[in-house]
Parts: structure tokens; C-alpha cells; sequence
């Protein structure tokens, strides 16, 4: 059994208490390794540690930086298999998905930090024969990032390159429920010779280790990606603290299909944007409408193609569809499931639990589930489930369409599937979301600007906005000489 440390200041060390928290295999149910009970003395320790090494690694540039950073990401590379099967085993999905997509893209955001650092401009401003202005970008110093369980080494990535590489110096904490890949980017860290202090990652609970990282005075920044009750409560502690805040929280987000699609491409593209990771990301598409003409086709072949994904042990190439992230999930999604019964849903397939032979008897599977009948205002459509679990409902009009998209609190992704340009063009304009994408889903160029507005979150991630929230600007005014 692994026993997981915390990274401070370089090294590998234990919880001050000495206190540790279990750390269950979704796959089979059983505690397989176990990760600090971090509190407010471990994070005082990191800050410390942070707040020491940012003179110097403010002061590196911007090459040394880059250099240190690649270093990092070629042996996530080299290490990519090892991560893979780390991060399957810690979250239930597939070895093959953890693979191709979170461990590639862990190294990807690595690269593409280092690199973007590189050519991160600021602006000038002349004032005709007065003056002339420019802005220092300029890094902020000690900054908290927090991440979730779905993508755990992809997300915990996509906060801390950016940090790192704009001069920043990083206290970290992981999901508690998949923590073995934070773990082993700090031994990947040790390898590249990234300066102590620079990093330091603290395992725990969020209301001990997370709430300290926020509430610390010398912590001058959140980056937080997760439920949108937590980012409230966080948002509470920073806010009257004058933090920078980042918070990429939930959604529910709406997937419209109209009469005039590429049927095929619509119905893969949907299945895999429904029901990826066990539905168990914030972009995946929760609640599918489609145009009544093509309703009773398209249904029935979703459904066929749902029924047939596999169920299984997830270090299997044959599975599609691993074990969910905990016990308490499970509960949660199989809630929501027959609270979609209570309100008149009815279940097309899946929803049911599925119980697997040998070591796997105790894994969190469950059957993906499709639900049609449900009006927009019921719970089950308005609520963030995170599950393999979608709705299904038909529309008339294109402003019936628009309305049904936009009619919840949330607003991170939308997807449009239509051949008519102008009605595309139309419909991205007004869908009040941070994402729109057309005839396509999770395609994603690390330049854009990543995040959602009302309750899905406050800010953008991603390329040039990520660097601009982890510095400062200062403008600086010169004035012509006489």
C-alpha cells in the first residue's frame, strides 16, 4: 500500500499530525493507498516555502523558466504509461482514456505554458509629443491553485504551468479522492530540478487543506476549478481579502440538434460528449435537444448505440465506461435517477447498477443512462449531476431551441449541430454560454479562453488570459524629454 506524501520545499514529507485519510480503487471498492490529512500548519509550511523561493524564480527569465518547465514535461512524457495506469487506477476511467487524454494533455499544458511565456506581450500607449505608456506584466508571488477529481493531473496542470511560467510560486492540493498523480508530478519535479519551494503540493480535505491555502494573508491568488456550492463558500474567504479569483465551477450544459445535421457525425460526437469519463466532466453535454422531425430516429439510435458501451474493468482496452469516482457518487447519480422517476422521467436504458465479478464486486459501475419526458424546471434539468446521465427532449422552433438552452442557472458549454451557417452564427451569438461549439465537441486550442458565465464561474483560464491572471499589470508613464 503507497503511502502518499506532501511536496514542500522540495522534498517529500509527511502530514504535520501524522494523520492520514484512505484512498479507495472506484474499480473494486477497496482502500489501496493512503494520503496526508493535511491542515493549516502543512500549508503554513508550504506558504513558507513559496514565499522563499519566489525572489529568485521571479527573477529566472523567462528562457530559464521555459527550459525548467520542458524538463518537467518530457518526463510526464517518459512517464506517460506509469501516469496512465496511476490515474485509472485512482479514478475508475478507462487506462486507454487516461492515456490519450489526460496524461497527453497534462503534458501538453506543460509545453504550451513554457513555450507561451516565451511570447506573452504587453501594450504601449503613445501620447502625441507628451508621453509614452507601457505595461509591466509583472508576477504576483505566492498564488493557490486547487483541482479537481475528473481530470486530475490534466486540471492540476492546467493551473500550475501557467503560474509557474509567468513567475509565480505555487501551493497546490489535489482532489483527496484521486491524489496519486499530484504525487507523482512532485517526484517528476524533484527529477527535472525544479527549484525548491517553487511547487509544493498539499494533500487533503478541502475544508483543512484547500480553506487554508485560501484564507492564508500571503496567498495572493485562487485559481479553484470544482462545484459551484464550494466556489461560493471560497469565494467568501477571498473576496473580502482582495484575492484574484479564478473559478471554473459546474454546468449543465445543453446540446441542440436540429433537422438539418450530419446525422452520423451528431450521433457519435453526442454519445462521446454525453457519456466520456462516465459523464464526469463539466463540458460534457447533460441535456440533448432535438429538432421533433428527426426526434424519434435520433433517440432510438442513441439509445441502441448507449445500450451497447461496456461496462468493465478499466484497465481492459474493451471498456468504455469505468467505475465512478467513489461510493458517495454513486449514491448521488443513482439519486438523481430515481428522483428523475419521482418527476416523471422516463428511463430509455441504463441507470442500473452493474455488478461486476472476482476483485471488482465492490468497483461504483453503473449502466449510462438515458432519461426522456422531463420538463425544463424539474431538478433533474436544472441540477449538476456529473454522471452518465443525459436528458432527452424535442423542440419546434429555433427560439424554443435557444430558450430551452439557456433556461438554467449555469452557463459554460454549449454544442450546435446544424448545416445552415447563418442559424449557427445566430445561435453562438445568444446562447449564454463561455463555449460554444459548432457541429463538434471537445475540440480545443489551448489559446482560447476557457470558462463560463453566471453560476458556472467567474473568469477565464487558458493561453494569454491564464497568464494575465497570474501577473499583475503596472503601467508605467514616460514623458518626452524637453
Amino acid at each position: 500500500m503507497t503511502t502518499i506524501q506532501n511536496y514542500i520545499d522540495g522534498a517529500m514529507v509527511a502530514p504535520v499530525s501524522g494523520d492520514y485519510l484512505d484512498n479507495y480503487e472506484p474499480a473494486t471498492g477497496q482502500v489501496y493507498s493512503r494520503i496526508p490529512d493535511s491542515d493549516e500548519r502543512d500549508v503554513a509550511a508550504a506558504v513558507a516555502a513559496t514565499a522563499r523561493a519566489f525572489p529568485e524564480w521571479s527573477t529566472w527569465g523567462e528562457q530559464r523558466r521555459y527550459e525548467c518547465l520542458m524538463r518537467v514535461a518530457e518526463l510526464i512524457a517518459e512517464r506517460r504509461e506509469e501516469l496512465a495506469r496511476a490515474e485509472s487506477i485512482d479514478t475508475g476511467k478507462p487506462e486507454k482514456l487516461a492515456y490519450d487524454v489526460d496524461i497527453y494533455r497534462a503534458e501538453a499544458n506543460f509545453r504550451f505554458f513554457a513555450t507561451a511565456i516565451l511570447h506573452f506581450s504587453s501594450e504601449s500607449h503613445r501620447m502625441e509629443g507628451q508621453a509614452i505608456n507601457y505595461t509591466l506584466r509583472q508576477p504576483i508571488g505566492v498564488v493557490g491553485c486547487i483541482s479537481p477529481w475528473n481530470l486530475p493531473l490534466y486540471l492540476f496542470t492546467w493551473k500550475i504551468a501557467p503560474a509557474l511560467a509567468a513567475g509565480n510560486c505555487v501551493v497546490a492540493k489535489p482532489s483527496e479522492l484521486t491524489p496519486m498523480t499530484a504525487y507523482l508530478l512532485g517526484q517528476i519535479c524533484i527529477d527535472a530540478g525544479l527549484p525548491p519551494g517553487v511547487l509544493n503540493i498539499v494533500h487533503g480535505l478541502g475544508a483543512k487543506a484547500g480553506q487554508a491555502i485560501v484564507a492564508h494573508p500571503l496567498t495572493k491568488a485562487i485559481s479553484f476549478t470544482g462545484g459551484t456550492a464550494t466556489g461560493r463558500q471560497l469565494a467568501a474567504t477571498a473576496a473580502p481579502m482582495f484575492k484574484k479569483l479564478s473559478l471554473e465551477l459546474g454546468g449543465k450544459n445543453p446540446v441542440l440538434v436540429f433537422a438539418d445535421c450530419d446525422m452520423e457525425q451528431a450521433l457519435q460526437t453526442t454519445l462521446r460528449s454525453s457519456f466520456s469519463n462516465n459523464g464526469q466532466i463539466c463540458l460534457c453535454g447533460s441535456r440533448v435537444y432535438v429538432e421533433r422531425s428527426i426526434y424519434t430516429e435520433f433517440r432510438d439510435e442513441l439509445v441502441r448505440r448507449t445500450s451497447q458501451l461496456v461496462v468493465g474493468d478499466p484497465a481492459q482496452p474493451e471498456t468504455n465506461q469505468g467505475a465512478l469516482v467513489s461510493a458517495a457518487h454513486l449514491d448521488k447519480v443513482s439519486g438523481y435517477l430515481q428522483l428523475a422517476r419521482e418527476e416523471g422521467g422516463k428511463i430509455l436504458t441504463g441507470g442500473e447498477r452493474v455488478l461486476l465479478p472476482g476483485r471488482l464486486e465492490g468497483g461504483y459501475y453503473i449502466r449510462p443512462a438515458i432519461v426522456e419526458g422531463l420538463p425544463l424546471q424539474c431538478r433533474t434539468n436544472q441540477e449538476e449531476i456529473f454522471g452518465p446521465v443525459i436528458t432527452l427532449q424535442p423542440f419546434d422552433t429555433d427560439e424554443e431551441a435557444l430558450a430551452l438552452a439557456n433556461g438554467t442557472d449555469y452557463g459554460l458549454a454549449a454544442t450546435v449541430w446544424t448545416q445552415h451557417l447563418s442559424r449557427a452564427q445566430r445561435l453562438a451569438e445568444h446562447l449564454q454560454f463561455g463555449i460554444v461549439w459548432i457541429n463538434c465537441w471537445m475540440l480545443r486550442d489551448l489559446r482560447t479562453p476557457f470558462g463560463g458565465v453566471k453560476h458556472s464561474g467567474v473568469g477565464r483560464e487558458g493561453g494569454v488570459e491564464a497568464l494575465r491572471f497570474f501577473t499583475e499589470p503596472k503601467n508605467v508613464c514616460v514623458k518626452w524629454g524637453l
